[in-house]
C-alpha cells in the first residue's frame, strides 16, 4: 500500500503511539523524516532516533524514542500536539516575516527552506522563508 503523504503518516504514527503510551515508534525512513526527527530531538520533544536496516534489503526504518515526563501512572508526553500544515493537495509557503509562532513560542514550526529543514525561529534568524511542514507543541 502506498502512502500519498509520508510526513502526515509519520506525524500520525507519533500521535497514535503517544495516545497509547508507547515509548518507541517505527516507520519507513526518508531524508525528510530523518531531518524532522533531528529537529524534534534538538528541541527536546523526543529522546532519540535512529535509522536501522529494515526487513527488506535497501529499505531503512526510522525508529523514534518518545519522551515522557512523570512517574509510571501519571506520565505525560512531552509532545502535546502535532499538526500538519502544508499538504500535497495544498502547499503553504511563507515569507521570512510571516513564519507562524506556535503557542506563543512554546511550540515550534518546522519549515523547509532553500538552506534546509529548520525550525521557524532559525529561519527567522537566517532571514529565509519556505514551506511550513508542521507545527509541534
Amino acid at each position: 500500500m502506498s502512502v500519498t503523504d509520508p510526513i502526515a503518516d509519520m506525524l500520525t504514527r507519533i500521535r497514535n503511539a503517544i495516545m497509547v503510551g508507547h515509548t518507541l515508534v517505527a516507520m519507513p525512513s526518508s531524508k525528510m523524516k530523518v531531518s524532522i526527527a533531528k529537529i524534534l530531538k534538538s528541541e527536546g520533544f523526543i529522546s532519540n532516533y535512529e535509522v536501522v536496516d529494515g526487513p527488506h534489503p535497501g529499505h531503512e526504518v526510522l525508529r523514534i524514542r518518545l519522551k515522557y515526563i512523570g512517574e509510571r501512572r501519571l506520565r505525560r508526553s512531552v509532545i502535546t500536539g502535532l499538526e500538519r500544515v502544508s499538504r500535497p493537495g495544498r502547499r503553504i509557503y511563507t515569507g521570512k516575516k510571516e513564519i507562524p509562532w506556535v503557542r506563543s513560542g512554546m511550540g515550534i514550526a518546522i519549515v523547509t527552506t532553500p538552506k534546509g529543514v529548520m525550525t521557524g525561529q532559525r529561519a527567522r534568524q537566517l532571514g529565509v522563508g519556505g514551506e511550513v511542514i508542521c507545527k509541534v507543541w
